[in-house]
């Protein structure tokens, strides 16, 4: 039987005694009702694993011991998909939730020339990517930064292999044809599609145009699916 998982982000291996935050106490005593003794896995989401078992029960202050700590290397492929927000803000935590599932490192939020802007609440959006994280057991958090303008995705982009998914009709490559590096970002415009000057601006940064199959996709499907697709190529 798997141990209970948990996000702590400041734990350090080099102290074995460690008080856990109020939100994790609070689902272990509380929630889970777990008691002295019993164990559990901690990650720092930096690819550290800790196991610790329980030495004070305090539904706010629940302290551990920690018994083994594991270290994972960081996945070999470095995946950032930079994506527009959307109008239904719940269609992209849904695609923030399936993405981190995958195991891309990055998620970059866009705001493009037609995106219909949202409230972005930074903090619900990072929970999304922590429980999925959790859920699926991995031990490294992706990367997600405050929404940034279009224009300024290129002034930090540092990747091998740069694409753009756009639904013009101009020639595009389907991923799986592509020689890939395994340093990639990928953009996925809004709803009404990336401009033509978006498009233009990102090709004169030298990112490949790329087709992600023959329908018309949701952004937040296509989301997944270059996550898909570029995980397993």
């Amino acid at each position: 039987m798997q141990l209970p998982y948990f996000y702590e982000p400041t734990i350090n291996a080099s102290n074995a005694l460690f008080t856990l935050s109020e939100e994790t106490s609070k689902h272990c005593i509380q929630v889970l009702r777990m008691k002295a003794d019993e164990q559990l896995q901690l990650t720092d989401g930096k690819g550290n694993l800790f196991t610790a078992f329980i030495v004070q029960p305090d539904k706010k202050h629940c302290t551990v011991n920690i018994t083994e700590t594991s270290n994972f290397k960081p996945p070999t492929l470095n995946l950032s998909i930079a994506i527009s927000l959307l109008k239904n803000t719940t269609r992209f935590e849904w695609f923030l939730e399936k993405a981190t599932e995958i195991g891309i490192s990055e998620i970059v939020p866009l705001i493009c020339k037609r995106t219909e802007r949202q409230h972005f609440r930074f903090d619900r959006m990072n929970n999304i990517l922590v429980a999925a994280m959790l859920q699926s057991r991995q031990t490294y958090l992706p990367v997600m930064p405050e929404p940034i303008a279009f224009a300024d995705i290129f002034k930090t982009a540092n990747h091998e292999t740069k694409l753009i998914a756009h639904c013009e009709e101009d020639k595009k490559t389907a991923i799986q044809q592509l020689a890939l590096s395994n340093n990639i970002q990928i953009l996925i415009g809004p709803e009404g599609d990336f401009t033509p000057d978006e498009i233009q601006l990102a090709l004169a940064q030298n990112y490949q145009p790329v087709t992600l199959g023959n329908t018309r996709l949701r952004t937040e499907t296509a989301g997944v699916v270059a996550a898909t697709l570029l995980t397993n190529h």
